[in-house]
């Protein structure tokens, strides 16, 4: 069993609740409960809040295409490139320690990104953010798991979990009404409260663990080859995919990126600590599950990407309406997650998983098809994408967890949540690549950039909007394929149980 060093957890009153008696004093465990929420909370309505600011970004600061891109992927970059390496250190040094450190350079982050006069700074800003997400986005659930007994311990995760699904369906009308109102700014002084709130929390209910049963050393030569190579990749799709970027270097990097990768793998194989077991992929079920959750989170993290662009630039929403429009995704994945979670329990996951990819390839045919009535070409495929997203979510998460032994569970938990991360960092660029080079190729002009339209009576609005329409459609048809491709693993890569077994029945 793994061994838990726990120091007494202050209970809100004179004294301290012995750590035998349980890993937090009772009085404390809702403030502990609440410091994770609200950690979580900001990450995921910075994520999403961004993409809806990212047109009045392009305008305000005159960015590139690519320079929108790099808002988005230097935060997903890091984020998806050290997740791994920040519940290493957690587990290693102090999952309340790396959390503070975590929260606090978030917080100091966005002030910079709130503060940022141009791109580059901004940019700057959104790497160090993914930094500071990468070490306390693994922190919460271990934490609540180091903090809560175990049989209260499912409940106070889907209390997380309940709160972090309403943050994530919450965050863009709230961030929307207010970039309107104010600034795209407001998506970064946001966080400044909320990183208060939880450091104050923190330093004051949440009690220090660690696993004593892990060896001190990390795989530090792993970590820096995941995030170099990952780094390399995305920096040169992104010159290949500029129409007037640099050819042979984007040509050199993607070279780089692929030799590096190679390398991680070699280093894996032999590091006393890696990031990565490989005995992971040793179960079929994993693999299976961690290709579907590329493609379809993949999918996913392209057209959330790409939406706004549609939303504001062409159809004339404002940010606000755009996060009303956006609303139903938070809201239909929060509240069907649990019946399909017990669902895939009676009918096993591979049901759910293909008819889920099957509504996503549907709703990004329909985008890309770009209907110009708003319910059908928007508000339909965005009901289907929630629905198809809330079949699946949990039924994928649940088969990760399961196919894996138990002493494995954080490390198979690990490379699920950074396949999904980097699958919508590689989208943001792939998808935006078919974009932006689509749009130019219509206007014959190396320099055009995808994005916002000249407003409407503009002599120049009717062809920049049929080049825009069209390079739109081109890269939802991309992701349309991706989804497809989940549904085709779901359907025909997917382990099937061996003959004579039935799912487990729930409980």
């Amino acid at each position: 069993m793994t061994a838990l060093h726990r120091p007494l957890c202050p209970d809100g009153r004179a004294g301290f609740a012995p750590a035998a008696a349980a890993p937090c004093a009772p009085a404390a465990r809702p403030m502990v409960l609440a410091a994770t929420i609200l950690a979580s909370a900001m990450a995921f309505i910075d994520g999403s809040v961004v993409m809806i600011a990212l047109p009045a970004m392009q305008r305000d600061l005159g960015a590139s295409f690519q320079d929108l891109q790099w808002i988005v992927n230097g935060y997903t970059l890091m984020l998806g490139a050290l997740i791994l390496l920040g519940g290493g250190l957690g587990d290693r040094y102090g999952r309340r320690k790396v959390f503070l450190a975590g929260t606090l350079l978030f917080g100091g982050a966005s002030l910079i990104c709130a503060l940022a006069p141009g791109a580059a700074s901004l940019i700057g800003g959104r790497v160090l953010q993914g930094i500071g997400a990468a070490l306390l986005v693994p922190q919460s659930l271990a934490i609540i798991a180091a903090s809560f007994p175990k049989e209260l311990r499912g409940r106070a995760i889907g209390t997380w979990a309940g709160s972090a699904a309403m943050a994530t369906a919450l965050g863009p009308p709230l961030g929307g009404f207010l970039i309107d109102a104010l600034s795209w700014r407001v998506a970064f002084w946001i966080n400044l409260p909320l990183a208060a709130a939880t450091l104050w929390l923190c330093l004051r209910y949440v009690p220090e663990s660690r696993d004593e049963a892990v060896e001190s050393g990390l795989d530090w030569p792993g970590a820096a080859l995941a995030a170099l190579a990952l780094g390399a990749l995305t920096y040169g799709l992104t010159q290949l995919a500029d129409p007037a970027g640099q050819r042979a270097l984007g040509g050199g990097l993607l070279l780089a990126g692929a030799i590096g990768l190679v390398g991680f793998v070699l280093v894996e194989r032999r590091a006393r600590n890696p990031l990565v077991p490989p005995a992971l992929f040793g179960a079929p079920t994993f693999t299976a599950a961690n290709i579907l959750t590329l493609f379809l989170y993949g999918a996913l993290g392209g057209i959330l990407f790409l939406l706004p662009f549609d939303l504001i630039g062409r159809r004339g929403l404002t940010a606000a309406e755009v996060g009303l429009t956006m609303l139903p995704l938070g809201l239909l994945i929060g509240s069907l997650s649990r019946p399909a979670g017990k669902l895939a329990d009676r009918l096993g996951p591979r049901p759910l998983l293909a008819a889920g990819s099957a509504l996503v390839t549907t709703a990004s045919l329909l985008l890309a098809w770009g209907a110009g009535d708003y319910w059908l070409g928007v508000a339909l495929p965005i009901l289907l994408m929630a629905a198809g997203l809330a079949a699946a979510v949990t039924p994928l998460t649940t088969a990760v967890m399961n196919a894996v032994p138990e002493i494995h569970s954080g490390a198979a938990s690990g490379v699920n949540n950074a396949a999904s991360r980097l699958a919508g960092l590689f989208a943001v660029v792939i998808l935006g690549a078919t974009a932006n080079l689509l749009f130019a190729w219509q206007r014959s002009l190396p320099q055009a950039q995808f994005g916002g339209l000249p407003a409407l009576g503009d002599p120049a609005r009717p062809a920049l909007e049929a080049a825009f329409r069209s390079a739109y459609g081109g890269a939802m048809a991309v992701a349309a394929l991706w989804a497809l491709l989940a549904t085709l693993v779901a359907l025909l890569l997917w382990p099937r149980p061996a003959l004579g077994t039935v799912p487990p029945g729930p409980g």
